[in-house]
């Protein structure tokens, strides 16, 4: 029987960066990934003479070499940062709103206040007020992350009631009366236009929450971070920093075991001391750290008996997450040649973004909001010479996609990838004349690949009761832990510093 001080179930990116942290602080570690390849969401797959990225938009937190950020220091840790060649992209993003008008943000605050207000000049002191809102709350939450780092926390309800408190709100005032918001309630008390207020909630799709319920303290960190530390893509996408973490981990004498899950944690005395892998070997370790969901960790590998009924009953609060009905298309043209400018878009055939949110329950993507990306336009060397690779896609919830019968699902999906291209169609003339390559994911891709819960991207739904203050990080076994999406900010950059920030934690308990 070997024995680790930390085993890490999944090598998805927050498991990855749990390991090389614990690895380089010299910890025996081992991570066991069900895949035969390490990312989770973060990797690729090619399709003739095309690579396409699974899951990255941008990534954030980079920063530049002269004003690195905190994702650029850890990669610079990990001795990751040389061996990626970083694609720093032009403008945040570009959102289609009805009727044709694109509107493109640049990375910088100055350049993103005046492309607004050159397009609603009607509302110019309510864009500068609103950027000056974004920066001073942001600044409070660094503060106020800060203060309470060696904290040992508290439940949602008494952080709530603190957030309301005089002594807090005269010492973060932007902060106590921002941070329970959603997005609508603050830009509908900043702009009149819907237009504008599209053009400033766009990061939602990056949680899968409709801006009435998507919470304002991420838009504004989104908004914040982009500006401040420039949003970055690389060359061969995420698979790359998947592959060069897992080099790390092993060059710092970890162990990765691929095409090996976990069948089982083992569970003594209430506390967790080692797992038995899909073979029926037994190891043994001190920690224990899950980068997948908790349903699957509690429910799948814990013996119900088992299992801690608190775990059970805190956990019923949450709620499963959004998936995506994605289409990876590798056309034979570069992007200018059907008008595709910026490498980010979102795309709206309606103003109210709340009301089409509701087909992502449905099958077909007749109204949602599209999510296009095209990295080719940054960097033509992402695809081979003269043509484009193109993600384009909506968010769907996993449920309706289960009830479909064999038969039915490939019809359906190919329908839907259909009602897709059609509709880019429309913006991107000769789209369709031009695909060379498609592949399409639904919900139930993301379950068989990722092995989460109706194929959930996001872990679980992201709106204010479930994230700040209030994600499900209460530990109910000893010795066992989450890192990763479910359990924190969803996104690329977030979990590879959480899981450092994990790891952190876990080391000093690993004597």
């Amino acid at each position: 029987m070997k024995n680790y001080d930390v085993i890490v179930i999944g090598a998805g990116n927050a498991g990855l960066s749990s390991a090389a942290t614990l690895a380089l602080e010299g910890k025996k570690v081992c991570v066991f990934e069900k895949h035969n390849i390490p990312g989770g969401c973060g990797t690729s797959f090619r399709r003739g003479r095309f690579e396409f990225e699974v899951a990255l938009h941008q990534l954030s937190s980079m920063g530049t070499e002269e004003k690195p950020g905190p994702l650029r220091k850890l990669f610079k840790e990990y001795g990751i940062l040389d061996q990626i060649e970083w694609i720093e992209i032009d403008s945040l993003y570009k959102v289609n709103l009805p009727g044709g008008l694109g509107v493109a943000l640049p990375t910088t605050r100055k350049g993103a206040e005046e492309t607004l207000i050159k397009q609603f000049p009607e509302e110019k002191a309510s864009i500068l007020a609103y950027f000056d809102t974004v920066y001073k709350f942001c600044g409070e939450m660094d503060d106020f992350a800060a203060a309470s780092a060696n904290s040992t926390g508290g439940e949602p309800s008494n952080i709530k009631k603190l957030l309301t408190q005089a002594l807090f709100a005269k010492k973060y005032p932007y902060l106590a009366k921002y941070a329970l918001k959603t997005t609508d309630e603050v830009l509908e008390d900043f702009f009149k236009s819907k237009e504008l207020q599209l053009c400033l909630s766009a990061y939602w799709c990056f949680m899968g929450m409709p801006p009435e319920r998507f919470p304002f303290y991420i838009l504004a960190k989104c908004t914040n971070i982009y500006i401040e530390d420039k949003p970055f893509y690389l060359r061969g996408g995420s698979q790359v920093i998947s592959q060069a973490l897992t080099e790390a981990i092993k060059k710092a004498g970890g162990d990765v075991k691929f095409s090996c899950g976990v069948k089982k944690i083992v569970v003594e005395n209430g506390e967790a001391v080692g797992v038995i892998d899909a073979n029926g070997q037994e190891y043994r370790c001190k920690k224990i750290i899950s980068n997948i969901s908790p349903i699957h960790t509690y429910a799948n590998l814990v013996d119900r008996e088992l299992i801690p009924r608190e775990a059970r009953e805190y956990l019923s609060g949450y709620t499963v997450g959004i998936s995506a009905l994605t289409c990876f298309i590798g056309l034979d043209c570069p992007p200018e040649t059907i008008g595709f400018t910026d490498s980010f878009n979102l795309i709206y055939d309606d103003l109210d973004a709340n009301e089409t949110f509701k087909d992502a329950y449905t099958l077909f993507p007749d109204k949602d909001p599209i999510i296009a990306t095209c990295y080719t336009v940054d960097d033509p060397k992402v695809s081979p010479e003269g043509t484009s690779i193109i993600t384009a896609g909506t968010l769907k919830y996993g449920t309706p996609w289960e009830e479909l019968n064999p038969d039915e699902y490939y019809e359906t999906k190919y329908k839907a990838a259909n009602i897709i291209i059609d509709r880019l169609e429309k913006r991107f003339p000769g789209i369709r004349s031009h695909i060379e390559e498609i592949e399409v994911a639904t919900p139930l891709t993301h379950m068989r690949y990722l092995n989460h819960p109706g194929g959930a991207i996001y872990g679980y739904e992201q709106d204010v009761k479930s994230s700040f203050v209030f994600f499900p990080r209460e530990v109910f076994i000893k010795n066992l832990t989450f890192a990763g999406g479910w359990v924190n900010v969803c996104g690329f950059g977030p979990n590879y510093m959480f899981g450092n920030q994990v790891a952190k934690q876990v080391s000093k308990e690993v004597k």
